[in-house]
C-alpha cells in the first residue's frame, strides 16, 4: 500500500509544477507555460510576465501546455494585461486547451484579452 501512496504523492507534486519557457519573436515575448496554473504555481507565471514586461511590451502567452487554470491564473493574466496596456503594449493568449478556454469564457477573460486559436494567429494579428 505504501507504493500507492508514494505514487499518489508524486502525481500531486507533478500537478503542482509549472514551467514557463520564454522566447522572443519579432519583438514579441512568447511565454509557454506548461502544467497547472493555480494558487501554488501562479507566481511562476507572474514572475515570467513581470520579466517579459521589462523586455517587451507585447506578450503572447501560449496556453497549449496548460492543463488547468483557476482564478489565480485569471488574476495573473488580468494584472499583466493591465500592466502591458499601461506600458503601451498588449497581452494575447494563444492555443488554450478546451478546459482552459472554458474557464476563460466563464469569467469573461476572452472578452477582455485577445484569445487566438493558434500561436501563429496571435503573432500575426
Amino acid at each position: 500500500m505504501s507504493e500507492g501512496k508514494v505514487a499518489n504523492s508524486n502525481r500531486a507534486e507533478q500537478r503542482e509544477q509549472l514551467s514557463v519557457a520564454a522566447t522572443a519573436t519579432d519583438g514579441v515575448q512568447v511565454l509557454n507555460p506548461a502544467g497547472e496554473i493555480d494558487h501554488h504555481t501562479g507566481d511562476a507565471l507572474r514572475h515570467a510576465l513581470d520579466v517579459a514586461l521589462t523586455a517587451h511590451p507585447r506578450v503572447v502567452v501560449d496556453l497549449g501546455g496548460v492543463t488547468f487554470m483557476d482564478s489565480s491564473g485569471i488574476n495573473v493574466l488580468i494584472a499583466a494585461h493591465h500592466a502591458l496596456t499601461q506600458a503601451g503594449g498588449w497581452l494575447r493568449l494563444a492555443a488554450p486547451t478546451d478546459t482552459v478556454m472554458r474557464t476563460l469564457q466563464i469569467v469573461g477573460v476572452d472578452a477582455v484579452i485577445d484569445c487566438h486559436d493558434t500561436l501563429r494567429q496571435a503573432l500575426a494579428d
